[in-house]
């Protein structure tokens, strides 16, 4: 397990969706993963975006050194190719608890970023990605969840 949570509406409190990042051997361990995860099975949520996903932190939610309260945390994707810049972590990774790059199911394309991080609102944190390279780039309420698998 490298991060996971739910996803809030602006409220704060209402559950908009979950997100698990893994290390499962294959596709298939991954689809019975999502679809078998219990929000999904209790209907908290009915789409599921499940992709290849590279960490370039090289760490999971657990050694973020900001620890798992405090501040507020999203969930920023930018969809479509980007940019080749984005690659690798911006500079200033003292705020971010996952990268990587989203690829397609063989691993061989890039079709857009996945990042978790701090930030003071969600205008900071979708300035992480430069939205000129993205066909969207979407911002989520984000909390740490769970514990460590």
């Amino acid at each position: 397990m490298i991060a996971r949570g739910p996803t809030l509406a602006d409220d704060g409190e209402t559950p908009t969706g979950s997100v698990h990042i893994v290390n499962l051997p294959d596709a298939a361990a991954a689809r019975a993963f999502a679809f078998d995860e219990p929000g999904y099975q209790a209907g908290a949520y009915r789409d599921v975006l499940l992709r290849r996903w590279r960490n370039v932190l090289g760490r999971t939610m657990w050694d973020f050194p900001g620890g798992a309260t405090g501040g507020r945390r999203y969930l920023v994707l930018g969809l479509g190719a980007g940019h080749a810049d984005d690659l690798t972590a911006p500079p200033a990774r003292d705020e971010l608890i996952a990268y990587g790059p989203l690829l397609s199911d063989d691993g061989a394309v890039r079709v857009g970023t996945a990042v978790l991080l701090r930030a003071p609102d969600a205008d900071a944190a979708r300035a992480v990605l430069d939205q000129d390279q993205y066909a969207d780039v979407e911002v989520h309420n984000w909390q740490f969840g769970g514990r460590p698998a």
